[in-house]
């Protein structure tokens, strides 16, 4: 065993998360007293099929001695340095208040034996429920497990939570998804989406990257060369399983919400898509459950800004109520509490966003009300309109305002309003507020087999800005089945319907309310195999709302909140473009050279890059490229290793077109290089 001890002084406030948890508890239960926390850099934990996965261990003093509970975090993101600092955060936070740490690598990933090879793997899920027994066989531990984390890491806790590890006695899962095909990277309500390849790219450096030799020792060197083998074309992967069929369905909790016998606490942000699933959960799960989306986006509430919380006391309340049986009295607050935002956060970034924290008791919630919007000829009503039809033009590229599905925000929706149809409320004489998933009903026809329709749900204020609130993306052959899609039958009409994103929201008085429609969104979407016109029968669209009446008393919030400061310039949208790079030709560029960052502890010094283009010409639906490029790079003395990838995707109408590549390299000299062309079948796509 290579291993490393370091105690962290009681006293200490060695990042943000300790710094915030030093402030006064709200309610009778206060944070326990710090203690001080011996770090162990590395242990192996054995699995039961000979491969050894790498943990850092955060042991509050004392524990071997007297038992503690102990929460894991489990993840691929290199725990010697991508994730290093998050680790050393938490570690402190939650160990220095009484409750183990345990970060792990997952096999094949950062320190760990083994290969990986795809997300939430067989072997990734079964090595997580024996780590989990591992864990609590440990003198130091209880007996008690949690698991925690965010994303990939939120993800893998409701998997393994599902398979009722016997130690394992509560999860807290951030950022996360129950649906691996409808709510996930890959397809967006049946269509490709962009993030698909965003994601495979920086998955694909995940996969294929090395060991630290001072953990992993002489074997450093085989233990890579068995990983760049066995890493995959993985975009062939997914675009291989292009409906929700037993991939996809493996791991996807949502098929059978009993699974997770555990109490779950979900938490994401409203600028994160991954916010999405936490209605489902609290409505479908059938254990203690509680849940929690703020004013931000894909990370951490405590790093959030400038509107984050001092999340140690939340965490910290939940795992001693769980898995110490504490009285902390969270269980006794509502089920949901979510942000209200008084506008979106593309109107009022770097500032915090007016607003206020709300609480459900239950959800759903009974005190939201449905109100119902009919599209007309003269715009929203109350009221159906007369039986019209409404063309929608397929030929015009709409979506360069929400450019993507993750981490890129919106921007004001004037351009692409304006290349779609739109129908208009009245001007709100008083401000309406929803919370919950707006769901959609459409009688639509196409005028092809294969066909998208996107509606996105917007403010426009008194000045005319049209700001987005919510939107949802179908693919119409998916109308009745993600699992089966069945192809439209040209010119007959189709009753659809589809919720849109998960949503907190107040319209203000004198805004209006837009339904914006269109047959596509690029680049968020990939295009459909032919130019597609779309008919609307008006007389059976509509929009539902779901109205929350504005609460007598306003909720008290527990938890401290965090006010950073505020930037002194507004951050804008990199890459996004909504004028033509050459007549009918658009072009979204971002790169983002290797920037070089020296982790003083360990003296690795890694540097990551990448570089994206999206390209499409209106009128052409063929006419689209994806190309991602990423790179990382390790060095420490003589120790030098780099990885690149790429992947490029282009289409004809029955066709992907995909190349993949990855590289290593030592000194800068080739080690490794492997490509892989594929042409794989479009299937309703």
């Amino acid at each position: 065993m290579v291993s490393r001890r370091t105690v962290i002084g009681a006293g200490l406030a060695a990042s943000p998360l300790l710094a915030a948890s030093s402030r006064a508890s709200a309610g009778a239960w206060a944070l326990p007293p710090r203690r001080a926390v011996q770090v162990t850099e590395h242990v192996w934990v054995p699995m039961a099929d000979g491969v050894r996965l790498s943990a850092r261990l955060f042991l509050p003093a004392g524990a071997p001695s007297a038992p503690v509970p102990a929460v894991l975090e489990y993840i691929p993101y290199r725990k010697r340095d991508a994730y290093r600092a998050h680790d050393t955060a938490w570690g402190e936070a939650l160990a220095g208040h009484g409750i183990a740490y345990v970060r792990i690598d997952v096999r094949g990933s950062g320190d760990s034996e083994g290969v990986l090879v795809d997300e939430y793997d067989a072997p990734e899920l079964r090595d997580g429920v024996e780590a989990i027994a591992w864990i609590a066989r440990q003198p130091w531990c209880s007996g008690a497990v949690g698991m925690r984390g965010i994303s990939w890491g939120g993800i893998n806790t409701l998997q393994i939570a599902a398979m009722r590890p016997r130690a394992l006695k509560a999860i807290m899962a951030l950022g996360c998804t129950d649906d691996r095909y409808a709510n996930d990277a890959h397809y967006i309500g049946g269509a490709l989406g962009h993030t698909n390849l965003q994601w495979g790219i920086g998955f694909k450096t995940v996969m294929a990257g090395p060991p630290d030799p001072q953990i992993a020792g002489p074997a450093w060197e085989a233990m890579w060369r068995q990983r760049l083998e066995a890493t995959p074309p993985i975009m062939e992967t997914w675009l291989s399983h292009q409906t929700f069929d037993g991939y996809w369905r493996r791991g996807s909790v949502a098929l059978d919400w009993g699974a997770i016998a555990v109490p779950t606490y979900v938490v994401s942000g409203w600028q994160d898509t991954y916010s999405n699933p936490i209605g489902r959960l609290l409505a479908n799960l059938k254990v203690p459950r509680k849940g929690l989306i703020g004013p931000w986006g894909h990370t951490y509430p405590w790093l959030a800004e400038p509107m984050g919380l001092d999340w140690t006391f939340e965490e910290v309340r939940w795992w001693s109520h769980w898995l110490n049986g504490e009285a902390t009295g969270i269980m006794d607050e509502p089920m949901l509490r979510a942000f209200m935002p008084y506008e979106t956060w593309a109107q009022t970034r770097p500032a915090e966003i007016p607003g206020r924290w709300i609480a459900e008791p239950a959800w759903p919630s009974p005190s939201i009300r449905s109100r119902v919007f009919h599209l007309t000829p003269q715009g929203l009503a109350d009221r159906p309109g007369p039986a019209a039809r409404v063309e929608v033009a397929g030929d015009r590229v709409v979506g360069l305002t929400k450019p993507e599905w993750l981490d890129r925000p919106p921007i004001e929706q004037s351009p692409d309003d304006a290349l779609s149809r739109t129908f208009d409320s009245a001007p709100l004489t008083q401000a309406l507020e929803i919370l919950g998933y707006p769901q959609v009903r459409l009688r639509v026809a196409a005028d092809r087999p294969v066909a998208k329709i996107a509606v996105r749900v917007t403010e426009v204020t008194a000045q005319g800005q049209s700001w987005l609130v919510s939107y949802g993306l179908r693919n119409l052959t998916h109308r009745d089945s993600d699992a089966e899609p069945a192809p439209m039958a040209p010119g007959r009409f189709y009753d659809v319907e589809f919720p849109l994103f998960m949503v907190g929201h107040r319209f203000a008085a004198g805004s209006r309310i837009r339904v914006v429609i269109s047959e596509s969104l690029w680049p968020l979407a990939w295009s459909s195999p032919e130019t597609v016109n779309l008919t609307l029968a008006l007389g059976r669209c509509s929009l539902d709302l779901p109205v929350r009446p504005p609460e007598a008393i306003p909720a008290a919030m527990p938890i401290p909140i965090l006010h950073a400061a505020v930037p002194t310039t507004a951050a804008t949208a990199p890459g996004v473009v909504t004028a033509p790079v050459a007549p009918g030709r658009y072009r979204i560029e971002l790169d983002s050279p290797p920037q070089p960052a020296t982790n003083p502890e360990t003296g690795l010094t890694t540097a990551r890059g990448r570089r994206e283009i999206s390209e499409f010409t209106e009128g052409d639906p063929n006419s689209g490229r994806w190309r991602h490029e990423a790179e990382s790079r390790w060095t420490r003395g003589d120790w030098d290793c780099g990885v690149r990838a790429t992947i490029e995707l282009t289409s004809t109408p029955s066709e992907f077109v995909l190349s993949e590549s990855v590289t290593a390299t030592q000194h800068g000299k080739t080690v490794f290089e492997r490509r892989k062309d594929s042409r794989i079948p479009r299937r309703l796509v």
